[in-house]
């Protein structure tokens, strides 16, 4: 299906121009124009995003995975609470997981002591949150689909019978 198909090819590069996509997918720009707006208008698409490789610049960042521990709130589950951790600008993300913990929230900061200063004055006196564990991120290898570190050129011997 096209809108599928669309969103497959813009999840992989959100610069890809209309008539590129439209070549690509064997559609007129029209229709794939068409599309777009309208998954944009339904919400589907939610917006656009570049992928920056921070450890490649002068700025100072830290990025920490956060499983937060919480109770549920009757009639409301856990939304109420994710709301209001979402809220904060340092945090990039919030997910309703499986397991141990009931929520994943992902921040950023420009240190480990900014972000635990956070987690600890903000995040874990919510009520409704039981606990916390942090998570540092030390490096990416792979992040949305796209490989992150250099690799390594395969050294092993070609060995033909």
């Amino acid at each position: 299906m096209l809108r599928e198909e669309i969103l497959k090819n813009i999840e992989r590069d959100s610069r890809v121009d209309v008539h590129e996509l439209a070549v690509r997918l064997g559609a007129a720009d029209e229709e794939v124009a068409s599309a777009m707006k309208e998954m944009e208008e339904e919400g589907v698409i939610c917006g656009y995003h570049t992928m920056i490789d921070w450890e490649k610049t002068s700025l100072e960042s830290v990025t920490a995975l956060i499983e937060v521990r919480c109770t549920l709130q009757r009639g409301q589950g856990f939304d109420r609470i994710a709301e209001r951790i979402y809220m904060y600008p340092e945090v990039k993300s919030v997910y309703l997981i499986s397991g141990g913990y009931d929520l994943l929230v992902t921040l950023e900061g420009k240190s480990i002591k900014e972000v635990s200063s956070f987690v600890s004055d903000k995040l874990s006196t919510l009520e409704n949150v039981l606990s916390t564990a942090t998570h540092f991120i030390l490096k990416k290898y792979k992040d949305h689909g796209t490989i992150m570190a250099k690799q390594s050129p395969d050294e092993r011997q070609v060995i033909t019978p």
